[in-house]
């Protein structure tokens, strides 16, 4: 069985960073699109980080040059460190995996492809 526990959010003020941990049970982990996408209250899903199954990572516009994925294979742990937070941040995050790879294809934009996810962290950013 597919599990996916994230961990690591928190509240934050403008400018500041937080980083997300995910562990997964021990599945396809190497081979599948792994990645994170985030829900605020009254809004869509988004994706927000994507990385493949040779480490390399992509992210979505709105958080370009700000938040970074990466992934530890031995531990099956993925992170997610996001720095300059902004009040737009503000949203429960997910860690998720996308066997058919399209998330990580369309560099993160694509959510339709995930499969697993876990329970969520809330991540707040407010002054």
């Amino acid at each position: 069985q597919v599990q996916l526990v994230e961990s690591g959010g928190g509240s934050v003020q403008p400018g500041g960073s937080l980083k997300l941990s995910c562990e997964a049970s021990e599945f396809k982990y190497s081979s599948y699109c792994l990645g994170w996408f985030r829900q605020a209250p009254g809004r869509e899903r988004e994706g927000v980080a994507a990385i493949d199954n040779q480490g390399f990572s992509r992210t979505a516009d709105s958080v370009k040059g700000r938040f970074t994925s990466s992934k530890d294979i031995d531990n099956y742990t993925l992170y997610l460190q996001m720095n300059n937070l902004k009040p737009e941040d503000t949203a429960i995050y997910y860690c998720a995996a996308d066997p058919s790879q399209r998330f990580c294809y369309t560099g993160a934009r694509d959510i339709s492809g995930l499969k697993y996810w876990g329970k969520g962290t809330q991540v707040t950013v407010s002054s």
